[in-house]
C-alpha cells in the first residue's frame, strides 16, 4: 500500500508539469480561450493531452510545494501562454483590419459580441470566422500539439527557463497585430481612399449635393464589393499569417540558443 503511494505520488509531481504547460497555453491560443469554451472542455482537453504525451518523455521529479518546484509552476505556466499569445497576435491583427475596413466603410457603430474579444465590428466577426475555419483548414491544431510535444523536447522541465530574451522575442512580434491588420485592409482601404478624394472633388463641384446623403452608399457599396473581389487574396495572406504566427512559436519553442537563457 505505501509502494502504491508513493507511486502515485511520484506520478503526480511529474504529470503536474506536462499538465501546467498544456493547460497555460489552452488558456491563450485562439479559438479554444474564448468564454464560449467552458472551462470543463479545457480541463478535459488538458487531461487527454497530458495523458497523451506523458508516456513519451522522461519527466524529473520536482517537489512543487519546495522553491524550486513553485518556480517551475511559474516557469511552465509562462511558457504555455507564450506559445498561446504568439498566435493570439494573429486573432487580434485580423480584429485590427476589419475595424479599419468598418471605419471606412461607415459602419464602425455595427458591432457584436464576440466571446473572447467584447464588441467587435461585424466586418471583423466574418473576418474572425474566416481566419478561424483558415486555420483548421492548414491543420493549425494539429501543427499546434505536434509542436507542443517537442517543446517537451527542446524546452525541457527543470533545464530550460523562460528569459527576457524570450519575452523580448513575443513583444517583437507583436508589431504583426498592426502590420497585419493593414496587409489584410490595404485593398478596401485603398479603394475608399480613392472614392473619397472623389467625393470631395465632387463637392467643390456642387457645393449644394447633400455629401452625406450621397457619401455613406458609395462608400458602402464601394467596400462591400473590394471586399468580396478581394476575398482570395485576403484568405491568402491569412494564411501566410497565420503560418508566420507557427514558425514563430517554433523559433520560440524547438530552435536551441533561442531558449536557453
Amino acid at each position: 500500500m505505501e509502494l502504491f503511494v508513493a507511486d502515485l505520488v511520484e506520478r503526480f509531481y511529474t504529470a503536474l508539469w506536462p499538465f501546467l504547460r498544456i493547460g497555460a497555453m489552452l488558456i491563450a491560443v485562439p479559438i479554444l480561450s474564448i468564454d464560449a469554451v467552458s472551462v470543463r472542455i479545457r480541463i478535459l482537453l488538458t487531461l487527454a493531452l497530458t495523458l497523451m504525451i506523458y508516456p513519451l518523455v522522461e519527466w524529473p521529479i520536482i517537489d512543487p510545494v519546495s522553491a524550486a518546484g513553485l518556480f517551475e509552476i511559474i516557469n511552465q505556466i509562462l511558457i504555455g501562454l507564450i506559445m498561446g499569445f504568439f498566435l493570439q497576435i494573429i486573432t487580434a491583427a485580423v480584429v485590427v483590419g476589419g475595424q479599419a475596413i468598418a471605419n471606412s466603410m461607415g459602419l464602425s457603430m455595427a458591432t457584436m459580441v464576440d466571446p473572447g474579444l467584447g464588441s467587435v465590428p461585424l466586418v471583423s466577426q466574418f473576418l474572425l470566422i474566416l481566419a478561424t475555419l483558415i486555420f483548421l483548414a492548414v491543420g493549425g491544431h494539429m501543427l499546434i500539439i505536434g509542436i507542443l510535444l517537442r517543446s517537451f523536447e527542446t524546452f525541457p522541465v527543470g533545464v530550460a527557463f523562460v528569459t527576457v530574451v524570450n519575452l523580448g522575442v513575443l513583444i517583437e512580434w507583436s508589431a504583426m497585430m498592426f502590420l497585419g491588420g493593414v496587409l489584410l485592409a490595404l485593398p478596401v482601404l485603398v479603394a475608399l481612399l480613392l472614392v473619397n478624394a472623389g467625393v470631395g472633388v465632387i463637392t467643390r463641384a456642387a457645393p449644394s449635393l447633400n455629401i452625406f446623403a450621397v457619401g455613406f452608399p458609395v462608400f458602402f457599396l464601394t467596400g462591400y464589393a473590394v471586399l468580396i473581389l478581394s476575398m482570395a487574396g485576403m484568405g491568402a495572406r491569412m494564411q501566410w499569417l497565420w503560418m508566420e504566427g507557427m514558425e514563430r512559436v517554433k523559433d520560440f519553442v524547438l530552435v536551441p540558443g533561442v531558449l536557453n537563457g
